[in-house]
């Protein structure tokens, strides 16, 4: 009997001891990553406002790892070009992460012959930031409320602007068409520089801009905001309602909003996602990141794991069935 105890004893210590060992081999696995330099992908040109997060996400990420970060940009087809190399993988996988948009969940809707999974091929460790988009229309517009706009877009055609197809912009205005069953016509523009006078001027009845581009407009009274598309109201404009909250219509699961998160190649390590989110903690902590976004009309926001995989399977079945009804295609 008491050989058997002291047998049971020294099974749990071997045990013991083993868990531990393995926690101190995670440990050190999670140090010893990264070996080299890290490559953040931005799949837009310079100057845009992912190619700014990613910067200055870049800048903070350089600091917690104590490792180089090289922000490369590769623009091009909506995301969907430096989204198919990362598919592709290659000698760098595990070193390299892309700044994910709704781009990525939106290419997939509109280009059909994309050679890549955009749910399967890839590991998605952190949602960032959000920022919403708002509904706006010219200041001199008769329109005051969601409802009131929509009543008249029942019985009149209406044009919304946006920056490209494609574009968290343009998609927005294409699902509230769905939603609501009115007349809207989109109008394209070479980016949001063109697009934002011509809603200034009444060329267009609406538009569904990202709130950092129109604070500013709206603030200055030349733009009037009828609602921001997010779940819930922003921050910077408590006054304005969601899209949700319209009271004569079924609005109530009506969101979109822009937002940033990282992911890599399917095979990118383990080590290197414990130590990525870490380090993306301790930077939405940063003073000089909060305020870096609250300039951007933006949200911290913490999305990983399952969850982050959840989302994006559900918005890649979204937008393919938005852009399936509005009959979105690209070549």
């Amino acid at each position: 009997m008491k050989k058997n105890a002291i047998g049971k004893a020294m099974s749990r210590l071997a045990g013991g001891a083993l868990l531990a060992l393995s926690a101190f081999s995670v440990s050190v696995a999670a140090a010893d990553w990264p070996t080299k330099n890290i490559h953040l992908i931005v799949p837009y040109s310079a100057g845009g406002n992912t190619d700014l997060v990613s910067r200055r996400i870049a800048d903070l990420l350089q600091e917690e790892l104590q490792a180089t970060v090289v922000v490369e940009n590769r623009p091009g087809a909506g995301s969907t070009i430096a989204t198919g190399r990362l598919a592709r993988g290659g000698r760098d996988a595990d070193h390299t992460i892309l700044m994910a948009s709704p781009g990525h969940v939106i290419g997939p809707a509109i280009y059909p012959n994309l050679q890549y999974d955009p749910v399967n091929d890839f590991r998605f460790i952190e949602k960032i930031i959000q920022i919403p988009n708002v509904m706006v229309v010219p200041a001199d517009s008769p329109y005051n409320t969601v409802d009131e706009f929509i009543d008249a877009a029942k019985h009149q055609n209406m044009t919304f602007s946006h920056p490209g197809v494609g574009s968290s912009i343009h998609m927005s205005g294409e699902l509230f068409k769905t939603f609501t069953k009115t007349q809207l016509t989109a109008v394209p523009y070479p980016g949001s520089g063109a697009a934002l006078p011509a809603l200034l001027t009444g060329d267009v009845n609406v538009s569904f801009e990202n709130i950092t581009t129109v604070l500013p407009h709206i603030r200055s009274g030349a733009l009037k905001p009828l609602a921001v598309t997010s779940a819930q109201r922003s921050r910077y404009l408590p006054e304005v309602p969601t899209v949700r909250e319209s009271q004569g219509y079924d609005l109530d699961t009506f969101t979109t909003a822009s937002w940033n998160g990282v992911i890599a190649h399917k095979t990118f390590p383990d080590e290197g996602v414990a130590a990525l989110r870490k380090a993306l903690q301790q930077v939405k902590q940063n003073p000089t990141f909060l305020t870096f976004i609250e300039q951007a009309g933006a949200e911290t926001i913490t999305l990983s794991g399952d969850a982050f995989d959840a989302f994006i399977a559900s918005e890649v079945a979204r937008w393919q069935m938005v852009a399936a009804e509005a009959g979105i295609r690209q070549q």
